[in-house]
């Protein structure tokens, strides 16, 4: 009699799971693309790409689909997890297909609209072409788009979808990239107490801690990382001592030395979901990263002008106050809303193993 009631309240839970995430799914209404009345113009061209309901949830689909890879065992939801603000959490550099690994660390897929080059040396130019990158890597899908197109063709749930979307059931690689994309599009971050306070909503207001860290961000902090994407979109040299690999960068696209050492300046926005820090991971967290410009930034001939003092000392002087007041007025920029938001998450029922 003890294992039946066992049994009855395990198949409770498990229908109160299953319930509770239709729940979600029925919650989280689509209402299209929302331009934050705090944000500047997007750059991304949504006349030749419309967000559309059965065109994101194809994205979304197609997001967190491991038949991209060529084992079908990674998604690009594998490495970039929407708890971690679509980054790799727990993981330095990017951790692929038979456990290979890359040579940087996943940028954060979020508030992708008001970017025009992607990645740390922004050698796409094009959010629609940035998923290729992924899927032809070796150490990360390892697989070709014209292999995950006929996977895609072959499995019947595949061409009605394309039908809603896009109006025909022909799947394309232009079609599939475009839906990608607009699900990327849909990964807006702007409801941060920040944002909240910027907006005078709720009567939101900074701490005297966060109004002081706030005060040391625009004085010291702005330049790289500006309000309020809190990035320039800039190619910068930090600082970092190079690695073993020599990653030189952008230099790698551009073929100019110098753009030698410089990484495009990451968006500080959920910072505290994105560890680790920098282009290869090596700062584990917030504080080591900002004792590496209190006294780690090396004098490279590219070395951003920002680091360089008058004194002939580099780096950004900061006092264990200073630093406690920036560390709290950077969670400001957390945004639970987006790192749960059932409209981004996986589509229940989805596997990352399949046949």
């Amino acid at each position: 009699m003890k294992k039946i009631v066992v049994m009855i309240a395990l198949c409770a839970a498990i229908w109160a799971c299953k319930k509770g995430n239709e729940f979600l799914e029925e919650e989280a209404v689509f209402v299209g693309f929302v331009q934050p009345s705090n944000f500047p113009a997007p750059a991304y061209d949504f006349s030749r790409n419309p967000i559309t309901k059965e065109g994101f949830e194809l994205g979304r689909k197609l997001f967190y689909e491991p038949r991209l890879s060529r084992n079908n065992s990674i998604a690009c939801g594998s490495c970039h997890i929407q708890s971690a603000a679509f980054t790799h959490h727990g993981h330095d550099v990017s951790h692929g297909i038979d456990d290979r690994l890359g040579t940087r660390n996943p940028m954060p897929v979020m508030n992708m609209a008001w970017q025009k080059e992607f990645f740390w040396d922004g050698g796409v130019y094009d959010l629609d072409f940035s998923p290729v990158n992924a899927i032809h890597s070796e150490v990360e899908m390892d697989e070709t788009l014209t292999n995950v197109l006929v996977k895609l063709r072959a499995r019947p749930e595949y061409p009605p979808l394309f039908k809603k979307a896009f109006g025909t059931e022909e799947i394309t690689d232009a079609l599939f990239l475009k839906a990608l994309s607009q699900f990327m599009l849909m990964a807006t971050s702007s409801n941060s107490k920040y944002d909240q306070v910027m907006r005078k909503e709720g009567g939101a207001t900074f701490t005297s801690s966060e109004n002081r860290g706030y005060l040391f961000f625009q004085k010291n902090c702005s330049n790289c990382h500006s309000e309020p994407l809190f990035t320039d979109l800039s190619y910068r040299n930090n600082g970092i001592r190079p690695n073993a690999s020599d990653d030189q960068g952008r230099a790698i696209v551009t073929g100019n030395s110098n753009d030698a050492y410089k990484f495009k300046v990451p968006s500080l926005r959920n910072l505290s979901f994105t560890a680790p820090y920098t282009h290869d991971g090596r700062y584990l967290t917030v504080s080591r990263m900002l004792d590496h410009y209190r006294r780690d930034v090396i004098d490279l001939p590219t070395l951003d002008p920002v680091f360089r003092r008058e004194d002939g000392s580099r780096g950004i002087p900061m006092s264990e106050q200073e630093k406690a007041d920036l560390m709290d007025f950077l969670k400001t920029l957390e945004d639970p809303s987006f790192l749960s938001n059932p409209l981004l998450s996986e589509p229940f029922g989805s596997n990352f193993i399949v046949n």
